[in-house]
C-alpha cells in the first residue's frame, strides 16, 4: 500500500476519516430525532403493550365515569341532599338509562344509513355522542321524577362531576385523532394540527377541553359564590355547553344536514326550547 510522509498510509487515512464522518451523521441524526420524539405526539395514539395496541380513548372513557362518580359523591358529602338517598338513586338510574338510548340515538342520526347486516346494528350499537347522552339523561331524570314523586330540582349536584367526566373523555377523543369523529374540517388557521391523515385540521376535541376548563371554573365561582336558585347551575350548564356545540359544529365535516344544520345542531336547538323559560321567554305554564 502507498505510503505518505511519515510512513502513515493513505487508505488509512481515508477510512479513519469516513468512519469518523459516519460516527457524527449517526450521532447528530439520534439527536434530532430524540428531538422529534421528545415534541411530537403522533396521532391515533396507540401504544402498544405485550405486542397489542391499547385503546386509550376507552380507557379514558372508564377512568371518566369512575372519577365523576367519586366527585359526585364527594360532593353530595360535603352539602346537605334535599333529595332522599332512594330517590336519588332512582334519579340516577333514570339518567343512566336515558343517556344509554340518547347516545345512541343522536349517534346514528349524525349519519343515519339502512341497517342491512348484524355488522351494522353492532356498529350502530357502538356509535355514541355525548350531546346524546347529556339530553337523553335529562329526559330519563325527568321521567324518573315524574314515577317516583319526586318535585325538586336534582342536576346541580352532578353539574360539575359531568364536567369532569367529559374533560377527561375529551382527552381521548383528542388522542384517537381522525378514528373519532371530533376532528374538524381542513383549515390554513395556525392552530390547525394533523390529527392523522396527514391534513391540518381544526383540533376540534382541544377547543372542547379549553372551553370545558373555563365552563368548570366559572360555575364552580356561581356555585361558591352566588345565590342561585335550586336546579339553575344545571341549567347553566346545559345552555353553555350545547351553545358552545351548536356553533362548534360549522367546524365539523358532517355530512348530514336538514335545513342547514347538522342532527347535533338540531339537539341544541330542541335543547334550547326546552330551557326557553330560562332564556326569558315567557310560557303560558
Amino acid at each position: 500500500m502507498p505510503q505518505g510522509k511519515g510512513g502513515v498510509a493513505h487508505g488509512s487515512i481515508s477510512l479513519t476519516i469516513n468512519h469518523q464522518h459516519h460516527e457524527v451523521a449517526a450521532k447528530r441524526n439520534h439527536q434530532n430525532q430524540l428531538t422529534i420524539n421528545h415534541l411530537t405526539l403522533l396521532l391515533p395514539y396507540e401504544p402498544i403493550i405485550a405486542g397489542k395496541a391499547i385503546n386509550v380513548h376507552l380507557i379514558l372513557e372508564y377512568l371518566a365515569f369512575f372519577l365523576a362518580f367519586r366527585y359526585y359523591v364527594f360532593l353530595r358529602k360535603r352539602q346537605e341532599d334535599t333529595i332522599s338517598t332512594d330517590n336519588r338513586l332512582s334519579i340516577i338510574l333514570g339518567a343512566i338509562l336515558g343517556a344509554l338510548v340518547g347516545s345512541r340515538l343522536v349517534g346514528y342520526l349524525e349519519n343515519p344509513v339502512l341497517i342491512s347486516s348484524l355488522e351494522q346494528l353492532l356498529q350502530l350499537m357502538n356509535t355514541k355522542t355525548i350531546m346524546g347522552g347529556l339530553f337523553g339523561g335529562l329526559l330519563g331524570v325527568e321521567m324518573a321524577k315524574k314515577m317516583i314523586g319526586e318535585k325538586q330540582s336534582s342536576g346541580d349536584l352532578f353539574t360539575l362531576p359531568i364536567i369532569v367526566g367529559i374533560f377527561i373523555g375529551r382527552i381521548g377523543c383528542f388522542l384517537m385523532g381522525i378514528k373519532e369523529f371530533t376532528y374538524g374540517e381542513v383549515t390554513t388557521f395556525p392552530l390547525g394540527m394533523d390529527l392523522g391523515d396527514g391534513l391540518l385540521r381544526h383540533p376540534l376535541a382541544l377547543y372542547e377541553l379549553v372551553f370545558l376548563a373555563g365552563l368548570f371554573w366559572l360555575l364552580k365561582h356561581f356555585r361558591e359564590t352566588k345565590d342561585l336558585e335550586n336546579g339553575m347551575l344545571f341549567k347553566l350548564f346545559m345552555l353553555s355547553y350545547f351553545g358552545f356545540r351548536f356553533l362548534l359544529e360549522f367546524l365539523k365535516p358532517n355530512v348530514f344536514f336538514a335545513l342547514g344544520l347538522s342532527s347535533i345542531q338540531w339537539l341544541c336547538v330542541i335543547c334550547f326550547l326546552y330551557y326557553r323559560r330560562v332564556l326569558g321567554v315567557k310560557t303560558s305554564e
